[in-house]
Order: C-alpha cells, then structure tokens, then sequence
C-alpha cells in the first residue's frame, strides 16, 4: 500500500468502493422502482463523502443526502453535480450558499420557507422557472424535526404563495425502522399516507419518501418514489434486529477496515499491569505489543475493558487495559510480533473478522457511532 497516502503514520482506515458499489447495487434492485439517494453525512459515516459519493453515483444512485450545508458544499467544490438534498431546513444564514450551490432543502417552518425564498429573490431568480426545489418535511412521530402533518397545508400554502420556491417533494421519517415488528411504523406510515390522501394531484406529482436503511429492507410499504439509504450502503446492517428481515437477494459487504502496524514490543512478567489505571493484569509470562492508535482516533477508552480484541496474525488477541490517547497495547502470550507487524482492529484477517457490529455489541452503542467517530488523524485509503 502507497506510505505516501497514509503519510508517515502505520494506521489508516481501508475503505473498499466496490464493496459501496455492490451495496448501492443491491439496495437500489430492492427498492425499485423507487430511485436511492446515498445518505453521504458526516463523511460518509466515517467513509470519506466524496469518494463514496461517487461511488455510489457510479452504482445507480441518483441523489446524495447530508445533514449540513457545509457537507452540500464539499460535494459541489469537488466537482459533483448530482442532486443533493439537505436532511434539514436549513439556518436562514445559510439560504444564499444552499441557493448558490444548487442543495435541495428540506423546509418544515414558516421562516424557514421565508428565509429561502428571500435568498432566491436576492440572487435575482424570482421567476418560477428558476424557483428553488424545495422537499416538505412531515413530523409523523420521530419527534425530531418536520411540521405536524395538521399544520402541513399551511406550509405548502406558504410554498407555493412564493414564486421563488417550487415543493418538489414531501417526506417524512421513521423513528423506529429497524424494529421490524414494532406496530409504531404502521402508525406513523398511516398519519403519512392520510395527509398524502389529502394533498390535491400536482403536476408534476410530488416525490414521496419515507424509507431510511432499515425501511429499505423491512418495510417495502414506505418505499414510495425515493429511498434515502445510510448505513446499509456501508456495509452494515442498521440493526440485530433486522438480521432475519433481509431480502434474500441483499448480502451487504462492510466496506470499512481499520487497521495499523505493530510500533513495538516487550516482554512483561506474569503480574505485570498494562496501561493507565493497571486495570490489565498479565495472568503469565507474555509478549505485549503497543499499536499506534487510540481514542484520539475513535478506538474508545473503555474497548479493552469490555473484552474488545484485535487481529494479529491471523488471531484474536485482547487489548491489555485502558486505550490511550494515541496508543493501545495488545497481550499476544507466547507469540512475538515484530514492529511493522499488521493489525487489524475492523475488518478480515485470515479466517476471522471483527466488524463494526462487535465493537457496538461491547460497548453499548450503535455500528453508526463506531464508525462516525473514526476522526481526521487516521489517513483514508481507497481501494477502487
């Protein structure tokens, strides 16, 4: 692998794009003939927003998702043309750069449509021809963001009583899609569907979406004319849950590896604690070995306390205590390691692999929050 890319730090993370190619393939044929919009925020999870995003346009989707104006940006100063549509109303500080940068956004306020269409007038595009598309956003039971659906009527009135805005789309979200059997789902896809019973026809007709990564898969009713795909596209299933609920043509690949190099060893006698806090304790005579990564990076403090392991030749070896800062420490018993060894703490080594999954298992969280907190020290390196 090129030393240059990872620059002179023996950790990287390894993102495979034929493995976001293959998943963007697979989610797309379910959901057909729904188009998918590549959720691409917060750096693609963790992936890396631009290369994913092109990837997964190479793979047939048609729209980019991000939770920042910022993140719209970024896609746009990299060349990408494709639509790209911001998850949130947008800050009224932000209307001109949305206007600007052709980001599609979603609205769900009275001042937010104020904000936008006053950004469009002042760009000198008042006419309808060049109005600015603009998605609804129905709070059906997330909670979160979006109008009620009782006040939905009114937001579309204000929409369309500006010539600069064009609603182009309405939308909603669903709290708990990856809880297949939760009868929650079933009631908020019937406040939505009432309120798109009540819209009178539009041409042309609105484009409808519901379906986040777990909808997608789950929940074909909510697939309507758009899907809006996230974490599955990585590789990884939004849920436990929904391990017995996936399609059978649907076979994800994780496309994240994290890995790192050996940056040195030492022997330590049998009693010999391990990090900050001696919350490790050698049980024998063993070889450790320090592997430069640490919470710094997004390894969490507390991974070696819950029993968190990493891939050494070919085999599970446990983080000894506390990860540090920029560093943890791994016991490898009677094996010896050479500095330059490879590490893999996610992703496949041999006949084994750690994922994602694994990591949230332990720690209490999510797969979303493992790979989301990978940070900026650790270089990305792209296999095509």
């Amino acid at each position: 692998m090129d030393r240059e890319v990872r620059t002179f730090r023996p950790a990287w993370a390894e993102v495979d794009l034929d493995a976001i190619r293959h998943n963007v393939r697979a989610l797309a044929a379910v959901a057909a003939p729904a188009q998918l919009l590549a959720v691409v925020k917060a750096d693609a999870y963790g992936h890396g927003a631009v290369p994913v995003a092109r990837a997964a346009l190479e793979a047939g989707a048609t729209w980019l998702g991000v939770a920042l104006v910022e993140e719209g940006v970024e896609l746009r100063d990299a060349g990408i043309q494709a639509r790209v549509l911001l998850l949130s109303e947008p800050p009224a500080a932000a209307a001109a750069t949305v206007v600007e940068r052709a980001i599609t956004p979603m609205v769900y306020t009275a001042d937010g449509v104020e904000a936008l269409a006053k950004a469009v007038a002042e760009s000198s595009k008042p006419s309808r021809a060049d109005a600015l598309a603009v998605h609804l956003k129905v709070d059906t039971g997330m909670h979160r963001v979006g109008c009620s659906p009782d006040d939905a009527l009114s937001i579309i009135e204000a929409i369309d009583a500006r010539p600069e805005l064009r609603l182009e789309g309405i939308c909603t979200h669903l709290a708990v899609a990856d809880e297949p059997e939760n009868t929650y789902n079933t009631e908020q896809l019937d406040r939505f569907d009432a309120l798109l019973a009540e819209l009178p026809d539009r041409d042309p007709p609105l484009i409808v979406h519901a379906a986040n990564s777990a909808g997608v898969l789950a929940h074909p009713r909510a697939h309507h004319h758009l899907v809006r795909c996230g974490i599955a596209i990585y590789g990884i299933v939004p849920s436990p849950e929904l391990g017995d609920h996936l399609p059978d043509e649907v076979e994800l690949r994780p496309a994240l590896s994290l890995k790192a190099q050996v940056s040195h060893t030492k022997p330590l006698s049998a009693g010999a604690s391990v990090s900050y806090g001696r919350h490790y304790r050698l049980p024998a005579d063993a070889h450790t070995v320090t592997i430069p990564v640490g919470y710094a990076d997004g390894v969490p403090r507390s991974l070696g306390l819950v029993g968190g392991e990493v891939l050494i030749g070919g085999a599970r070896r446990p983080i000894a205590g506390a990860v540090t800062m920029d560093q943890l420490v791994v016991d490898i018993g009677d094996d010896t390691f050479p500095a330059g060894e490879e590490v893999t703490l996610i992703g496949r080594q041999g006949d084994d692999e750690i994922t994602a999954a694994e990591w949230a298992d332990r720690l209490g969280v999510i797969p979303y929050e493992v790979t989301t907190r990978l940070g900026p020290r650790l270089p990305r390196v792209y296999v095509p």
